[in-house]
């Protein structure tokens, strides 16, 4: 097997002098830069160098890259003369440079680089990359970033090479021949690792919210961060997953290494997990060494949205700064003040909608800065750049909750948002939603403890019968699905329910129904169908009589629903929580033709009294064992 000294021996004038390879670099040339942990540091700092000792070799050249994790010492004012800056991507330390005007950003998707590059729009004289060591065939590995590197190498008349042994050989696309190397310059360094980014309990509800959209089979792409690694870390009860991504992560590394991604079910490179860049810690780069399952391709490809849309169930998880109470996100900017980029995010967000029972989530914390600033917002800020229209939001998880919002009018879309914002922010997105004509003038709303969702309350039931449903509080967001529960009811029901033969149901009665104190009463619903086709199939609530520390208890089923067990199933689940509040019993109104009513409170393991009066019956029931839940 050659080494790198063969190498040298068959190609010396590859080898030379570092003052020497960077005396080819001309003024106002374009140089691209390998980002991310794929960054080739010791060049960067060469190149630097190089200029400090030769101050009049080249000025105004503009350095490319996508996303600088490491250094960028060329941002530096000092260097305003020979260097000029110019990020697909920003990074933290290129975000003052930006918006200072300093340096500039290019807004672009990143499946569209290598096209830009590739058709001149985008021109690159020069190459900066890291690669590993040539195998006995003469061919460098780009290993952890092909992303657009390959491209940049493909269409750049000057490569320099930074040949390290840490750097893995990765299978894919991120090969490049020796011969095609103009310079090489061998330097070992660790490569820059991502720190890992601790979840809080904040991100771990997050992500096991996000954990419930994701099915076994499905192929998913996330990205990185507390928020990803919170969601990974919920996956492990997972099966078969595939992985077509932009960034591989520690986090799928972990997933694969444990058996959960094996990428058998995946319609397109089945088999194999596909990425198109690595940021993560050495032992994820380790794994990826000459790894065949692995698959790193460019980054036209991983993120070209007709590719991932051929992949069957294919899950976008993405993250955003700010969403508005329409569905409007952004991802790359904060206001006028740029603080990312595109990235990937509208390329997977819309592939993941064009494939065959494909998904989109946006993850995102309700707050930030210290839970000062809600990230859920009556409108953008001024100048804020779209990533996701409103059009093609789907999914939205915070800490509180999930809103689908797909086939919803703003009406319902705001009070989905609003109903997964943090509760200090929700009396204000009410006012400014009424304000603005989004929702109700009249919307009710409970603001503080007594109105919060009690999610702790969620379970699920299996009826006598084996229909599995789904028990949850009421939200805010539920008056369409109440509506429509009322609207299903025969009137015969609807008399049994209500003791009345009135048969509308108008806003104002449904408020009744969803903006609830939970200190004071309870309403449940029983649910069948999945996060984004909940039907109603019963109404359980009871209100509390504080006198007598017991509750008045009424439910309604579906009449299609009948005979099938829900309201036993319902009563048992309300009477254990009163019973964990310490109330004493039930009260109950009930029409003395209601048999299967009466029934299912007789059953109940309740010491009942009963009264009738015009053709009712006053139950009084009294709580007398312990009811398991």
């Amino acid at each position: 097997m050659k080494s790198l000294e063969d190498w040298k021996n068959l190609y010396p004038e590859k080898f030379a002098e570092e003052e020497v390879v960077f005396s080819h670099i001309r003024r106002g040339d374009h140089i691209f830069v390998a980002s991310g942990c794929g960054e080739p540091q010791y060049l960067v700092r060469a190149l630097v160098r190089y200029v400090e000792s030769h101050p009049k070799a080249f000025f105004d050249a503009e350095i490319i890259h996508v996303y600088s994790f490491g250094i960028a010492p060329y941002t530096d004012p000092k260097f305003k003369r020979y260097f000029r800056h110019n990020s697909f991507f920003i990074g933290n330390n290129t975000r003052d440079p930006v918006n200072q005007g300093m340096a500039d950003y290019t807004p672009v998707s990143l499946s569209q680089v290598p096209a830009l590059i590739k058709s001149g729009s985008v021109q690159i004289d020069v190459s900066l990359v890291q690669t590993s060591l040539p195998d006995e065939h003469g061919y460098l590995s780009l290993g952890i970033s092909v992303d657009m590197v390959k491209a940049a190498t493909d269409r750049s008349s000057m490569i320099i090479a930074q040949v390290n042994k840490y750097m893995p050989r990765v299978h894919g696309d991120g090969f490049i021949h020796i011969k095609d190397v103009n310079f090489i310059i061998r330097h070992d360094e660790p490569l820059l690792e991502l720190p890992a980014i601790p979840f809080n309990e904040t991100t771990q509800r997050i992500g096991n919210y996000v954990a419930r959209l994701v099915q076994d089979g499905d192929t998913i792409q996330v990205g990185y961060g507390g928020l990803p690694n919170a969601v990974m870390a919920n996956l492990y009860n997972k099966k078969h997953l595939g992985v077509h991504t932009e960034l591989l992560s520690d986090g799928l590394v972990e997933l694969i290494k444990a058996g959960v991604i094996d990428n058998s079910r995946k319609k397109l490179n089945p088999g194999k997990t596909v990425a198109a860049f690595s940021m993560g810690k050495k032992e994820t780069y380790e794994f990826l060494n000459d790894n065949p399952s692995i698959l790193f391709r460019t980054i036209d490809y991983t993120n070209d949205p007709l590719k991932i849309a051929q992949q069957d169930n294919m899950v976008a998880i993405n993250s955003s700064l700010e969403i508005d109470l329409t569905g409007q996100a952004t991802s790359d900017s904060i206001g006028g003040t740029f603080y990312s980029g595109i990235g990937g995010h509208h390329d997977f967000m819309r592939g993941a909608l064009l494939s065959n029972g494909g998904r989109t989530i946006l993850a995102m914390k309700s707050t930030a800065v210290n839970e000062t600033v809600s990230r859920i917002v009556p409108s953008l800020r001024e100048s804020a750049g779209i990533t996701l229209n409103r059009g093609d939001a789907r999914y939205v998880v915070t800490e509180y909750g999930i809103a689908y919002l797909h086939g919803k009018n703003i009406r319902e879309r705001a009070m989905s948002l609003i109903s997964i914002a943090h509760p200090k922010f929700r009396p204000w997105l009410i006012a400014e939603a009424k304000k603005r004509g989004i929702i109700y003038r009249d919307q009710a709303f409970i603001p503080g403890k007594s109105g919060e969702y009690p999610e702790n309350l969620e379970t699920h039931r299996t009826t006598n019968t084996g229909l599995q449903i789904f028990l949850r509080p009421v939200k805010i967001n539920d008056e369409p699905l109440i509506k429509d529960f009322f609207y299903s009811l025969s009137d015969k029901s609807l008399n049994r329910r209500f003791l009345s033969m009135r048969k509308d149901m108008p806003h104002e009665r449904l408020q009744d129904f969803v903006i609830i104190d939970y200190t004071k009463e309870v309403v449940i619903l029983a649910i069948i169908g999945s996060e984004d086709s909940e039907v109603i199939v019963g109404v359980g609530q009871y209100g509390i009589d504080e006198e007598s520390h017991t509750a008045e208890v009424a439910f309604a089923i579906r009449d299609d629903y009948h005979n099938r067990g829900i309201g036993t199933v319902m009563l048992s689940y309300l009477t254990y929580i009163a019973r964990r509040e310490g109330l004493l019993g039930f009260t109950a109104e009930v029409l003395i033709d209601n048999k299967p009513m009466l029934h299912v409170f007789e059953n109940g393991g309740f010491d009942i009294t009963r009264k009738s009066d015009a053709g009712v019956y006053d139950l009084k029931m009294a709580f007398k064992e312990e009811v398991k839940q």
